[in-house]
């Protein structure tokens, strides 16, 4: 079936190896997730950092996409001295989503960011992360339970606070709201720009959006891409997603009508 109508929307990639080659590649449940709970097109952007044009990608798109990885953002990017609790890294992959993120903000091009997506996206305004949380006094453990079927491990498990009067507590209608939990790293110092939208029951943050942004621009810590086939909260922020994505292309076309 042809959707020649739908926008695109950029989605980052991370830089694997095997099979003697390196590939520059996205995980399909954010693929699928864009395409079905967003109605969008994906298009993938290798990690290339300073060599990609990161304007003409945007002009070029209506929305972005960060994924989520099971790679962590550098600490020496956030000021953190590395350790093997920090690892794995992508630094290709940091190279390209920061800037691409601070860039997309700049322009006003809706941006949704999941798991690693919102981490990278407080690094890339000033923030800091925590990592191993499940270590610190009073949290609960956040990573994946330990089994073999991926719907186990993306399973819905603990409950979020959603903050009254915030873009997420308008998207999703409630105060609060189920979701996984796959991660050992979360937000410690919020960036200045970002606004802290939910929280866990331990106060690990949950959600962010960015408060001077021009247009959509929202952070979630947990995988809404897998289950947006079978659950409402999952759904409706990939819906949000893709209805801003598509004001925003309307509102370029607009634009360049009246020129």
């Amino acid at each position: 079936m042809s959707h020649p109508s739908r926008p695109l929307v950029a989605v980052t990639s991370d830089v694997r190896v095997f099979e003697n080659y390196t590939w520059h590649a996205a995980p399909e449940q954010y693929l699928t997730a864009a395409i079905e709970g967003a109605e969008v097109t994906p298009l993938i952007v290798p990690s290339y950092g300073a060599a990609l044009d990161l304007d003409a990608i945007l002009a070029s798109v209506d929305g972005v996409l960060v994924t989520g990885s099971k790679s962590n953002v550098h600490p020496m990017l956030y000021g953190a001295e590395p350790s093997e609790a920090h690892e794995p890294f992508d630094p290709a992959r940091d190279a390209t989503s920061l800037p691409l993120i601070r860039r997309a903000i700049e322009l006003g091009v809706p941006l949704l960011a999941i798991c690693r997506g919102i981490q990278e996206l407080n690094v890339a305004l000033g923030g800091t992360l925590a990592t191993e949380i499940q270590e610190l006094t009073g949290r609960i453990d956040h990573r994946a339970p330990d089994a073999d079927s991926q719907a186990e491990r993306f399973a819905i498990r603990h409950p979020v606070r959603i903050k009254p009067g915030s873009s997420l507590a308008s998207i999703m209608e409630a105060d609060s709201i189920q979701v996984n939990s796959v991660h050992r790293q979360a937000i410690d110092r919020p960036a200045p720009r970002l606004e802290i939208e939910a929280t866990a029951e331990d106060g690990t943050i949950e959600a962010v959006s960015v408060k001077d942004a021009k247009g959509f621009a929202v952070g979630v810590q947990w995988h809404p891409e897998y289950w947006i086939r079978t659950d409402s909260p999952s759904r409706k922020v990939f819906a949000a997603f893709g209805d801003a994505v598509r004001a925003h292309k309307a509102a370029r076309a607009h634009l360049a009508a009246a020129e």
